[in-house]
């Protein structure tokens, strides 16, 4: 048997007219003999009225904030709605389908309530469809403990469902439909040019959502890779081909050539501020690294583009924690200074390692549109540059241009 996990999310599913499309991808993968298993989202957005925002704020108009089970409990109920309309969906249309909840699906997860981890996956409820020519519709981003709590796998937690689901059961490739046709060069409500790129390595997608881009949940990359399962990122409102994420494959392989691009994408996250904290004997025996980091994290705020100097200290901390941090600072007489309203623009990239050039090259984009650069970090594969909030659309224009992205040379 040749199983295929198509995964739809919300907007893929909030008219009837979508719902229809979704039919028709199904009726397209039967049609090239694959059995299909359909994993599907919570209809709509915030706002809309079974969107998982909209429960969780009905949940909270009574003045009293749910506990983390009970609020795990409704936040799945939007999916299952999302799944009996599309079933009925599909009966309409003449194939026989039966609705399962994550749990009931066989995936068996802890009890970190909102954030649940995967123990395992049972498969045989799915199995069973599957003999008797049924379709399995289940309801993504949901799971059950060992003792039969209900819990939810956090945000994007569908593209999780579907992805361990294809592991389970040997699938040949995970889909996920969404309104976008593909992995996108960059956000392409920043740039006019982003194109859709045909093939990005499991590792590329892995920086790409680590470094802000709204792709696919990153466990769910890890789940595919580790199984060697390509994944595909498709649009549900068109038939373009969308992009592969995989290590390697001969139909759609990168070029090693002239023309191959040095930079896959360009990422941005904003809302970042940057800490500069002096050691000037301001703080006396709390001027040690050790102390001063240990501090951080046992209030639990997580830093990143970390450069350490004997009497300078620097880093950057998601906006929201910044006057947590500001307080915690103070409490032990740190002198520090802050610039906030920051975003962290990154360059992505297999082909950057060991070669030369490209910081001069980024460097040299964002010097030449009056844009100063407030820190940097890299890795082999990703350099990143700090910059001012006020700034991002500009330099992620200009970076794009600049590594001919938008072209097709």
């Amino acid at each position: 048997m040749r199983f295929i996990v198509q995964k739809f999310g919300g907007t893929s599913v909030s008219t009837q007219e979508r719902r229809n499309m979704v039919v028709n991808k199904i009726e397209t993968a039967k049609g090239k003999d694959y059995f299909p298993v359909v994993v599907v989202s919570a209809i709509g957005r915030n706002g809309d009225p079974y969107a998982t925002d909209t429960l969780i704020n009905l949940a909270k108009s009574v003045g009293v904030e749910p506990n983390l089970r009970e609020l795990d409990l409704l936040m799945s109920c939007g999916e299952i709605i999302s799944c009996v309309v599309l079933a009925n969906t599909l009966k309409k249309r003449g194939h026989e389908c039966k609705v399962f909840t994550g749990g009931q699906a066989g995936i068996i997860t802890d009890d970190n309530y909102g954030d649940a981890e995967v123990i395992r996956v049972e498969p045989k409820n799915i199995l069973e469809c599957v003999e008797k020519n049924i379709i399995p519709i289940i309801a993504g981003f949901q799971g059950v403990t060992e003792d039969g709590n209900i819990t939810t796998l956090g945000r994007g937690g569908s593209d999780v469902s579907a992805a361990i689901i294809g592991e389970a059961i040997n699938a040949e490739v995970v889909e996920i439909y969404t309104d976008v046709d593909g992995v996108m060069t960059a956000d392409p409500a920043i740039v006019r040019d982003a194109k859709v790129m045909e093939t990005v390595f499991y590792n590329e997608i892995f920086q790409m959502a680590e470094y802000g881009a709204k792709v696919i949940h990153p466990r769910a990359v890890e789940i595919a890779m580790r199984s060697n399962i390509p994944l595909m990122i498709k649009s549900t409102l068109s038939e373009k081909n969308g992009t592969l994420i995989t290590n390697y494959d001969k139909s759609r392989r990168y070029r090693h050539d002239k023309e191959d691009k040095l930079i896959t994408a360009i990422a941005q996250i904003g809302n970042r501020s940057q800490f500069k904290v002096i050691f000037d004997g301001s703080a006396d025996q709390y001027e040690k690294d050790t102390i001063l980091f240990n501090l951080i994290a046992a209030e639990r705020i997580s830093i990143d583009m970390i450069n350490i100097y004997p009497d300078i200290k620097v880093f950057i901390v998601d906006g929201t924690n910044e006057s947590k941090l500001k307080n915690i600072l103070k409490s032990q007489g740190y002198n520090f200074e802050v610039i906030s309203n920051c975003t962290k623009v990154t360059i992505i990239g297999n082909k950057m390692r060991g070669m030369p050039g490209v910081m001069a090259k980024m460097i040299e984009a964002l010097s030449d549109n009056n844009i100063e650069i407030l820190q940097t970090s890299d890795s082999h594969t990703t350099i990143s540059c700090l910059i001012k909030s006020e700034n991002t659309n500009v330099a992620v224009n200009a970076l794009h241009k600049k590594f001919e992205l938008g072209t097709n040379k």
